[in-house]
């Protein structure tokens, strides 16, 4: 077994134990929107945050890779922990911007678990533009869509002149919880008034969208294939007419059509994941297709799985509505997925 698949699993059995149903759905009531003793456990034991952070700033130096590969085991717990936001984008962020000393500064913090930083990028209609206005160092606008917003420790906000840095208590700074159909993933709007930044400088947004998306299409990656788990468990057990469900023709062949949608989306994210990370000349493409293709395949299995379970799908005891939240909610993500590529 290779030392990623070991990795793998270790991170696996470690959400097993501490991010069950009942552990997630509790968290959903926190004032954060996630368990954060189950994010001290996954930074202190496995290191997730560490991960793609280079050494000289307290990380492994593994890579994104490694990165996006937990990101996909979250997705199959729908836990909501900060790893996306923070330790991926949030730490990604940081590392384009290019200004060392900020990288000294925030980066070890990220690693340990005990800094949360979160990207203020898009502006009302999405992520093709930025909401906030730099006119010098002092900020005006409204980010919205800031994942982990209302919790994160330490904001890095993009604007069309530069990249920059604010501590998300500074004077001028409002962080509004904004209202998601996906109850998992906490989003906010944070308004900035005349607020002065620290600049990190003039960072790539078109590379910072690649790997948003190859993020994303990891975590649907990993939610579709806990989709087609349940359903099979399902249909072996549900018993119509003196037989399982699963033995039927018609859910045989439904549930393998899913199966070939998973196996699709599982290639075409391996691919943007291996792209983003070596930045290969191929890069843009590669998620651009891997954002298509793991959105229609995400998006229809979890719709598969809401009428292949019948009615206790939509219950709030079941986790398939939940998938089905997230499935949508992930197809908006960072924009569209067929919309052409962001212009730097």
């Amino acid at each position: 077994m290779s030392e990623l698949a070991e990795f793998t699993d270790s991170v696996r059995a470690l959400l097993n134990k501490h991010a069950g149903r009942d552990a997630v759905r509790a968290a959903l009531d926190t004032e954060s929107g996630y368990d954060r003793t189950l994010w001290r456990l996954l930074c202190e034991q496995a290191g997730v945050g560490a991960l793609a952070i280079p050494e000289a700033y307290g990380g492994f130096g593994a890579g994104l890779v490694e990165s996006l590969m937990v990101v996909r085991e979250l997705g199959r717990t729908l836990a909501g922990v900060p790893m996306l936001g923070s330790a991926v984008l949030g730490a990604q962020a940081v590392l384009l911007a290019g200004d060392e000393s900020a990288c000294a500064r925030l980066l070890p913090g990220v690693a340990e678990g005990t800094r949360t930083i979160a990207v203020c990028w898009a502006g009302p209609a999405g992520w093709d533009r930025c909401g906030v206005h730099a006119d010098g160092e002092t900020l005006t606008g409204t980010a919205h869509y800031v994942l982990d917003g209302a919790s994160a420790d330490t904001l890095v906000v993009l604007t069309e002149s530069g990249w920059f840095e604010v501590e998300a208590t500074a004077s001028g700074v409002t962080r509004r919880r904004v209202p998601t159909m996906d109850p998992t993933r906490r989003l906010a709007e944070i308004e900035f008034a005349a607020v002065r930044a620290t600049p990190l400088g003039a960072g790539d947004r078109v590379r910072l969208r690649e790997i948003a998306w190859a993020a994303v299409a990891a975590e649907q990656v990993g939610a579709a294939e806990r989709c087609l788990e349940l359903t099979v468990d399902y249909t072996k057990s549900r018993v119509q007419f003196g037989r399982p469900i699963g033995g039927f023709q018609a859910l045989k062949h439904r549930m393998a059509d899913m199966y070939v949608l998973l196996e699709s989306a599982k290639s075409a994210a391996a691919l943007a994941s291996a792209a983003v990370a070596e930045a290969a000349t191929s890069a843009a493409e590669d998620a651009w297709v891997a954002r298509v293709q793991c959105s229609e395949a995400f998006s229809a299995i979890a719709a598969e799985t809401i009428q292949l379970h019948g009615g206790i799908a939509i219950t709030w005891e079941h986790d398939a509505h939940l998938f089905f939240k997230r499935a949508h909610g992930d197809a908006q993500l960072f924009g569209p997925a067929r919309r052409p590529a962001l212009d730097s």
